[in-house]
């Protein structure tokens, strides 16, 4: 099924016209019929806001998937410490963190994140760094803890205890 099949299923699914789809857009109803009828290709902007209304992810409209439920994590919800709900196909692997792994993961960055609160041990240019700098650089440290834990465990797992790989 390509982009202009999955538009019109969507949009019948939702019981709505291509001249209400193209108001809540904000584009021509021209331009929705020749989506649907695959004349023309919207830019990623308008991918987007389609994906949004609908509540899909981008990549099914564009056909790399052909699962229409949702699964990305936005920004807020990294900060919030939410998991994106993808469904779980197969049993965890052996290098998955474990909640004791979670637990110092949370301690450890708590001590790095105090350590950095004072204003001269991070800074640009001589200016302190603003909240969402500080949030930002809270995530990056976060994602490298988590990967450089998996990594270690992976190469110091012994392989008796390697469940399933080759």
């Amino acid at each position: 099924m390509n982009f202009g099949q999955r538009l019109r299923k969507l949009r019948e699914n939702k019981k709505i016209t291509q001249k209400e789809l193209s108001k809540i857009l904000n584009v021509s109803e021209s331009a929705i019929g020749m989506y649907e009828r695959g004349e023309r290709e919207p830019n990623f902007e308008t991918v987007d806001k389609i994906a949004n209304f609908f509540n899909v992810p981008t990549d099914y409209l564009l056909g790399r998937t052909d699962n229409p439920e949702p699964y990305a994590v936005t920004a807020e919800d990294l900060a919030k410490g939410r998991r994106a709900k993808v469904p779980v196909v197969m049993e965890e692997p052996y290098y998955a963190l474990t909640k004791k792994d979670e637990r110092d993961i949370a301690r450890d960055l708590e001590r790095m994140m105090s350590d950095l609160e004072s204003n001269d041990a991070m800074a640009f240019y001589g200016e302190p760094m603003d909240e969402e700098t500080r949030e930002l650089i809270r995530l990056s440290l976060e994602h490298s803890m988590r990967l450089a834990k998996e990594m270690a465990k992976k190469k110091f797992t012994p392989k008796k205890y390697r469940k399933g790989e080759e």
